[in-house]
């Protein structure tokens, strides 16, 4: 039976609790910074479910218990906000799925993508940072 939490979403607790789990997070248009979590931790993302235009239900598993994956890639990156990257890179290798301005000047940002080297080459040509990839869908 599933459960509704509604505090906190603590992943590695979940997953402590029972790692063949599956949590369904809900992502509403609008809501940046909501993968920021999963950077750094046991989480990825398995699946994405369009429940409306305004809704999507991301699937996160324990990155020790990843059911099979599709071919598109969330790629988190820090980036410059300067020209240079965003002309080398274009919709063949990585879109951009979201994006959240820091206080340093800098702009965290979440990019769906098949390819992972073309995308982290992009990144390193251009003075910008791979922060990893947080799953596949």
């Amino acid at each position: 039976m599933p459960d509704v939490i509604t505090d906190e979403l603590d992943l590695g607790a979940i997953f402590a609790e029972n790692a063949d789990t599956s949590v369904y997070f809900p992502v509403f248009c609008g809501s940046n910074g909501w993968w920021g979590e999963l950077l750094g931790g046991d989480g990825v993302v398995t699946d994405k479910l369009i429940i409306s235009p305004e809704c999507q239900m991301m699937v996160i598993r324990a990155a020790k218990h990843p059911s099979p994956r599709g071919p598109n890639q969330l790629l988190a990156a820090e980036i410059y906000p300067a020209s240079g990257f965003f002309k080398k890179m274009n919709s063949s290798i990585a879109t951009v799925s979201d994006m959240l301005a820091t206080d340093a000047g800098t702009i965290l940002a979440l990019f769906s993508g098949k390819n992972q080297n073309q995308f982290v080459n992009i990144l390193e040509s251009t003075g910008n940072s791979y922060l990893g990839c947080i799953g596949r869908y």
